[in-house]
């Protein structure tokens, strides 16, 4: 199932779950969850994984895709992500995936993580949003743009078909 966005593509999801430093026995959140895709491959390695989405076809796609894979130890909630942070215990790091209230997500992550915060974007804006905030708040790390390319056959031979680029933001609460 597609949602607008698209799934994080597997190359990108890579780079933003290492930049997030998860470690055995991490409470970690999945902010705009959508396919469930990051949280089950954040389960792979963290103890807990909230996976938040408010639109009701991703937290159902979300569950089943769950289920089909054995994550015993992830938990969808069809939440808005500011409600979630502001009832949520401390966190050891959180990735965004594409969210509205960007800004007020990472006012809101300061003070509940304690580890990274991951965003991952498409947008100028968002991205602008996310390193502007992330610095005012003495948490900004660094920023990554990564373009990812796959092979594809053309005419008898092989060629490399784009995937638009991706903005990772980084940021560390220690």
């Amino acid at each position: 199932m597609r949602f607008k966005g698209g799934p994080t593509q597997d190359e990108v999801m890579a780079v933003s779950i290492q930049k997030l430093g998860i470690k055995k026995g991490d409470v970690v959140a999945d902010i705009g969850c959508g396919t469930g895709k990051v949280a089950m491959a954040m389960g792979e390695i963290a103890d807990k994984v909230y996976a938040v989405d408010v639109r009701k076809e991703a937290v159902e796609a979300s569950m089943v895709n769950i289920k089909a894979w054995g994550r015993t130890n992830v938990e969808v909630r069809q939440q808005n992500g500011l409600d979630f942070l502001r009832e949520c215990d401390e966190l050891d790091g959180a990735f965004i995936g594409g969210t509205k209230q960007l800004h007020d997500m990472l006012v809101l992550l300061k003070d509940r993580v304690k580890g990274r915060i991951v965003v991952n974007t498409v947008l100028l804006r968002s991205m602008n949003q996310a390193v502007d905030t992330m610095v005012k708040l003495d948490m900004f790390k660094e920023a990554v743009q990564v373009q990812v390319s796959r092979s594809q056959n053309l005419a008898g031979s092989i060629m490399f078909r784009p995937i638009d680029p991706i903005f990772i933001i980084v940021g560390e609460v220690v």
